[in-house]
């Protein structure tokens, strides 16, 4: 019974979530209209401050179940619309007002009105819901790094919580400053591998102690497999852990096995609850050549393995990868949350370096 009615309940799901979409695209749509309005009469001295005090108590007066537009909701609104009104994501909006100007200073106009909505509704704005724009544009400084998290949100489908907690993790500085030590034949395989995973994971979810084993480390991901995918990213699909390859008459056991949609291969992870040493790829590169030869299906791409260490030495890695000829990569993990701070002004010191280069 459940197999001859699953595409009914397949086809409500599917609307369903089409008509929330829908009502989000028009929330996002109408918070940027009144932004953009306000904005525009506070510019022009139409409006003072107090007047946006008078125009929340009237629509509290007059319109009661309109919720959200308080006097905080409104000057949020006019936020969202100052945080994008110049930026690239929303540039043939910008056009086409700048065109508008030119033949009516009257923002509420019919024309001006159906040219702004048509185009916000195309922009990758309408694909977050306001709260995860709240989030955003009252936590992130910088154009790039509210680009960074909009793009990031929507590619892995962050809840408000999952994205509350990248931004506290510092994903975006961790991004722009990591520089993941890849082996030659794994970017020979492939060519964007380095967008895809990082040069190092905070697990501070696992509540592990300084001191911990190996054991500790693998009981802890799996245990919390959905944050454990949260921080690698949504492509990764668990297959096992301690999976068996069997070479000879010999067992031996990968400690986590995965699978990357995007890359189309399978992803082994050996775990060290120390500091990298050079021997370590010896046993991951004979599990990956396990993993082709056995269990690799002809249709997908080598495997990829990686030595998630709890402390790695850049220049041991970089020597240690020259000459592998095994797609490896050695990344690092912490258990607590990042110093932003800390990462901020090493990532402003990066910047500042390369302008001084060029």
């Amino acid at each position: 019974m459940e197999q001859r009615f699953a595409d009914i309940i397949y086809l409500i799901k599917e609307s369903r979530s089409n008509a929330i979409k829908a009502v989000n695209t028009e929330l996002i749509n109408l918070y940027w209209n009144v932004g953009a309005y306000i904005k525009q009469k506070l510019s022009i001295s139409e409006w003072g401050d107090k007047t946006i005090d008078e125009l929340a108590g009237f629509i509290q007066k007059n319109n009661p179940e309109l919720k959200g537009f308080n006097r905080r909701g409104l000057y949020r609104m006019m936020q969202f619309y100052e945080t994008y009104a110049s930026h690239s994501i929303v540039s043939p909006v910008r056009a086409q007002l700048q065109n508008t100007d030119n033949q009516s200073n009257n923002i509420t106009s019919p024309t001006r009105t159906q040219l702004e909505t048509k185009d916000i509704r195309n922009t990758i704005l309408v694909q977050l819901s306001w709260t995860h724009h709240r989030t955003i544009f009252s936590r992130c400084k910088t154009e790039e790094e509210r680009e960074f998290y909009l793009r990031m949100s929507i590619r892995e489908n962050y809840s408000v919580r999952e994205l509350d907690r990248q931004i506290s993790a510092g994903l975006f500085e961790r991004t722009m400053i990591g520089s993941t030590t890849l082996s030659p034949q794994i970017k020979e395989i492939h060519a964007d591998i380095a967008n895809t995973f990082k040069d190092n994971y905070i697990f501070e979810f696992l509540n592990l102690p300084e001191s911990h084993s190996e054991n500790d480390l693998q009981k802890g991901l799996i245990q919390q497999m959905k944050n454990f995918i949260l921080e690698l990213g949504r492509d990764f699909i668990y297959i096992d852990e301690e999976y068996k390859v069997q070479v000879g008459n010999s067992d031996f056991y990968i400690d986590l096995l995965f699978y990357h949609r995007g890359l189309q291969c399978l992803v082994a992870f050996e775990l060290k609850a120390d500091k990298f040493k050079p021997e370590h790829l010896g046993q991951l590169n004979f599990y990956l050549e396990a993993l082709d030869r056995d269990v690799k299906k002809e249709n997908e791409k080598p495997s990829i393995g990686i030595l998630l260490c709890k402390d790695k030495e850049n220049e041991v890695v970089e020597y240690a990868l020259s000459r592998s000829l095994s797609p490896t990569l050695v990344t690092e993990y912490k258990l607590q949350l990042p110093d932003k701070k800390l990462l901020q002004n090493k990532l402003h010191e990066l910047f500042e370096n390369s302008r001084k280069i060029e």
